[in-house]
């Protein structure tokens, strides 16, 4: 089982808090992070009188008695990256448990309050028995990691009725308000069948929305005005409570219908007929969509006079088109909406220059150039219109938009850097922007700074600008890694220099675009550092109780032995001469020792630890009748059905004919320098194949070793011991020169 500290916090002498500290829940190692989610038991009482009240602190009152009764369990259930909490309470200490999940208080028994928070895995018995009638496991993800107990001798004071005055008048007023808004959602979600939401655009919220909110389309129908109104009453009588709210009479109003047309932008769609109007809500949404909506998009139209004050509105015919006007300043680069007007399909649009110079606040006779906006997502296009063409040549239809600007001489708008001279460009570079947070690969939660880029950025526009801002003269030293959307992480794998086109594929993650991207900034140029092979080895010093983690850099093309000449120059051998050897482990077992002239391109240090050991002297002497085993450090978890778990780390040994595990113990307790107390607990047995077969002193150890064609982790010597390396904290420091980390010796001790 894996160590576990419960850390005392001071409630006060009547209550006690354990914080569960499970080192294997959430452990980091040198190349990653990963979920151990073990499992951990604890008990309905808690003496602290026990032996003699070694857990009670000094200034602890030993005249009572320090007999504690768990009164609640706090529960995370999930993953590293995220879950859920909740809580398991028994309020007046009975056997009836309650679990408080959010909003949600349910009746919860003994076993689910305590042994559902132990963690660990589960056994179930098959239910359809088999050729395999083995029990399967479930891992439960379920842990306690705070436990309340309450003194017995204290109950009464802390278990009794509480009545308002017992209660904070802030928090009286919260909880007040919290029930009359939980009412009040209860209230609408009860009765929303019966409602419909109506959303009213207006001119006003065009203006507002425009060039601040949004650049495209007319409005956004979420940012509107909106009516909650009984689906049974009739359209006519919501267009008096319209009227009560804007102040528009009833005979000044006509709706058009706000739709999602086929280049995914909300315009005018058509006009609401009379027929429509005389319907109830309900009725116009069921014949408007025929599926199950409950809400209504219209755009109000109203039609002012010379005075300013609403008219009637005109008549409209099949070739009256109703097209709207957005005004750009290329040196402002700014986008405005300035009104709506009725034109006629036959009509030219040079002939309406002049009232849209009016609508803008120019001279009448102001040269303007002409652009229909269109966004057929997720691409935008911005057409020029042709000024002599007729509306209906142009394909215009009701609801479409214009954009205009001034016509300006090109040699002014040069002159003044004008960024985007023209409509086009400027939807262009608005459709594009991106705001990208940027973070620090070594500290991938806090976001450093932001930068506001183009979607259509190449690879090297990108990380010019991220070398700009930090100052940085060659922007091939920036590397960049894209944002992992699941876990919240920067992705394993960094982008590859020129790996992508455009800023938008860094940017993308299972089809969801993230606004997060992860720099570092390297030593060397990335193209260079590319064509090296960079591998985290981990070098056991034969003479001193250290392990160190060296991260050599070496073309992809080296060999292992390549590997092991480079390190010779970074570490301090127990003599010029010493030979090394670099192994793969994984799960505290050996599973390869590499050859000389093995390619390291191939290698995965992401996995796997690569460990460098010097070759002790005894195993280059190794005579005809000696053998070379592995020995593996392992425990029996007795919560799942005495499965061996290995750890520590493992080593090779070599074994002489003849020789029996009394005299091989003598060599294994010197080599690991393991006292005399705690080695005579130490059990010894032999693994084949899973098998586990429990060795005696007089065993001469070789003949166990005889079968051929497995690999070496598949037979070995097990040391069955508790596991004391959990206790210790493992922090792994690079031996790189040009890294400003101090380097520190890790103890091992198995």
């Amino acid at each position: 089982m894996g160590v576990v500290r419960l850390e005392l916090v001071s409630v006060g002498e009547e209550m006690v808090r354990l914080e569960i500290e499970d080192c294997r829940r959430c452990y980091f190692w040198a190349f990653g992070a990963r979920m151990i989610n073990d499992r951990y038991e604890f008990p309905l009482q808690l003496d602290l009188d026990r032996e003699n009240g070694k857990y009670l602190s000094s200034e602890s009152d030993r005249s009572v008695r320090n007999l504690y009764t768990l009164h609640s369990v706090l529960a995370h259930s999930g993953a590293l990256h995220g879950g859920h909490y909740c809580a398991y309470i028994r309020p007046n200490l009975s056997d009836q448990w309650y679990k408080f999940d959010d909003e949600h208080v349910t009746k919860e028994d003994v076993q689910g309050a305590l042994e559902g928070q132990y963690g660990g895995v589960e056994e179930f018995s098959q239910i359809n028995l088999g050729f395999n009638s083995a029990p399967f496991k479930v891992t439960k993800y379920s842990n306690a990691y705070v436990l309340v107990y309450i003194r017995e001798s204290d109950q009464d004071k802390i278990i009794c009725n509480v009545n308002d005055n017992d209660i904070a008048e802030h928090l009286r007023i919260r909880m007040e308000k919290v029930k009359q808004e939980k009412e009040r959602k209860r209230k609408l979600k009860a009765e929303a069948h019966f409602y419909a939401i109506i959303k009213a655009a207006r001119n006003e919220d065009i203006v507002e929305q425009i060039g601040k909110d949004i650049y495209f389309d007319l409005v956004d129908p979420e940012k509107v005005r909106s009516f909650r109104v009984q689906k049974h009453m009739p359209f006519n009588v919501f267009k008096e409570e319209v009227a009560k709210e804007f102040g528009i009479l009833v005979q000044y109003q006509r709706f058009w219908l706000l739709a999602n047309r086929r280049n995914s932008t909300y315009c005018l769609d058509r006009l609401l007929t009379f027929q429509e109007e005389e319907q109830t809500v309900g009725q116009l949404i069921a014949v408007l969509y025929k599926a199950n909506n409950t809400e209504l998009k219209l755009f109000l139209e109203v039609e002012l006079g010379q005075d300013l004050q609403p008219v009637p509105p005109p008549e409209k015919t099949k070739e009256d088109i109703l097209l709207f006007f957005k005004h750009y300043d290329p040196f402002e680069q700014k986008l405005r909406y300035v009104g709506k007007l009725f034109v006629k399909g036959v009509g030219r649009p040079m002939e309406i220059l002049t009232r849209i110079n009016e609508m803008a606040g120019f001279d009448p006779d102001e040269e303007i150039e002409l652009y229909q906006e269109l966004i057929l997502r997720p691409n935008m296009v911005c057409f020029p219109i042709v000024k002599d063409l007729t509306f209906s040549t142009c394909q215009l239809e009701d609801g479409d938009i214009i954009c205009f600007q001034k016509s300006y001489d090109p040699m002014d708008v040069r002159s003044k850097q004008c960024r985007y001279p023209k409509v086009p460009s400027f939807l262009e570079y608005i459709h594009n922007r991106q705001v990208v947070r940027f973070r620090s690969l070594d500290k991938p939660k806090k976001d450093e700074f932001s930068l506001e880029l183009l979607k259509l950025h190449t690879y090297d526009d990108v990380v010019e600008r991220v070398a700009h801002h930090l100052r940085l003269d060659d922007p091939s030293k920036i590397r960049l890694t894209s944002h992992n959307g699941y876990c919240q992480q920067p992705k394993p794998q960094p982008i590859k220099y020129r790996g992508v086109d455009h800023l938008s594929a860094m940017l993308i993650h299972h089809n969801q675009t993230f606004d997060i991207l992860y720099y570092e900034v390297l030593d060397i140029p990335l193209p260079e550092l590319q064509e090296l092979k960079t591998l985290k080895v981990a070098f056991h010093n034969a003479t001193k109780d250290e392990v160190v983690i060296h991260a050599l850099r070496l073309p992809k093309q080296s060999t292992t032995g390549d590997v092991l000449d480079d390190l010779k120059t970074k570490v301090e051998l127990s003599h010029p001469a010493a030979e090394l050897r670099l192994l793969e482990v994984y799960h505290h077992r050996i599973y390869k020792v590499f050859t000389l002239n093995e390619k390291i391109e191939n290698i995965n240090d992401q996995c796997r630890t690569l460990r460098v050991e010097e070759i002790p002297k005894e195993e280059k002497d190794l005579g005809p009748q000696d053998r070379m085993i592995h020995v593996y450090h392992f425990m029996k978890d007795t919560t799942q059905n005495q499965v061996v778990e290995n750890f520590g780390e493992p080593f090779f040994l070599v074994i002489h004919e003849d020789e029996t595990l009394a005299e091989i113990k003598v060599r294994i307790q010197k080599r690991l320098q393991v006292p005399n107390e705690e080695f005579v607990k130490w059990k010894f047995a032999f693994f084949s194949q899973g098998h586990l077969e429990n060795l005696q002193d007089s065993d001469v150890v070789i003949t166990h070793f005889q079968r051929k064609g497995l690999y070496g982790w598949e037979q070995y010597l097990g040391l069955e011991h508790s596991d004391n390396t959990g206790s210790k904290k493992r922090t792994y420091y690079p031996a790189n020169e040009d890294d400003q980390t101090v380097d520190r010796a890790v103890k091992i001790y198995n």
